[in-house]
């Protein structure tokens, strides 16, 4: 199957955001792609630089204007689109979601991301409120749960949950056939061109840990290009690119580097996923009777600490 990535810079005005994205779904469309991916936010500049309450406007429904030009999109070129949105789920109850559009427009499911961060340029704390778990027919109440779409089950996760293994462990245990992170990740611009590639690789190879770790190909949609900071307090955000698809042996089967505007473009193979966990059976080998004190927030007894 045929999958792409869209890389893109991104504007205050959705429009022509929106314009840059479909300009690009076009051309993945073009070749034969039937699951693109796009990157986090994709809509508008990166709002969480600051705290601000004006930002909260720019936040729509789960099938508000984002979403219908996506569902509009993938009707046309039949073709599933995994976009983000900022999501008002009710008045004070905000979330940072990823869609999903099915080939015939219609909304497959979403994904409100899990992991907040909260750090210097990255506000997300305020602005949204945790995801939580997709259907209340769980007996677990697993948000991990992937989506299914014609194309796979898709498990979907958004930017700061691709740091936790646990995250694509849970996905791959509910059936993931794919792990896709839209992404708004960049450099502090203070730091030094070492820190700085440090960084990148270990962004790069947590991810690609995820695929080795669960057999599954990952798709990563990140942002590029410099996005002022509103309050000018500080250089603003460099976001680092270097969008990927990967292998599950976590081979690079395509990378947009530091290109503004990419359709990235690779073919993945699922049945591989059902091989590698025949003669690396990770999953058969878990100790599960095991793993109890992961889920305690600290374990500290071998401190001798209560």
């Amino acid at each position: 199957m045929k999958v792409g990535v869209v890389q893109q810079t991104c504007w205050e005005d959705k429009q022509k955001s929106l314009a840059e994205s479909e300009r690009l779904i076009n051309e993945l469309a073009e070749q034969g792609v039937e699951l693109i991916l796009l990157q986090e936010l994709h809509a508008t500049q990166y709002f969480c630089q600051t705290e601000d309450l004006q930002y909260f406007d720019l936040a729509e429904p789960l099938q508000g204007p984002t979403t219908q030009k996506l569902s509009e999109l993938a009707k046309k070129h039949q073709c599933v689109i995994v976009g983000s949105i900022f999501e008002k789920r009710m008045a004070g109850v905000f979330h940072n979601t990823a869609v999903v559009l099915e080939k015939d427009g219609s909304l497959a499911g979403c994904y409100r991301k899990m992991h907040i961060p909260d750090d210097p340029g990255f506000y997300e704390k305020f602005y949204f409120t945790p995801g939580d778990a997709q259907r209340t027919d769980l007996k677990n109440q697993n948000a991990f749960q992937p989506i299914k779409t014609s194309v796979g089950n898709l498990g979907v996760l958004v930017c700061w949950d691709q740091w936790y293994p646990e995250a694509a462990r849970l996905m791959a245990l509910a059936g993931a056939d794919i792990l896709l992170y839209p992404t708004a990740i960049g450099w502090d611009q203070d730091d030094t061109i070492d820190e700085q590639q440090r960084q990148l690789n270990a962004w790069t190879t947590i991810q690609k840990s995820h695929a080795v770790a669960n057999h599954l190909p990952v798709l990563v949609a990140n942002r590029i290009g410099h996005e002022n900071d509103p309050s000018g307090q500080t250089k603003g955000s460099l976001f680092w690119g270097n969008s990927f698809i990967c292998g599950p042996q976590g081979e690079i089967l395509a990378n947009a580097n530091d290109k503004e505007c990419v359709a990235l473009v690779a073919e993945i193979e699922y049945q591989r996923t059902e091989y590698l966990r025949q003669i690396w059976p990770f999953l058969r080998d878990r100790r599960i009777d095991a793993y109890s004190p992961i889920v305690n927030r600290v374990n500290l007894r071998n401190n001798n600490e209560e």
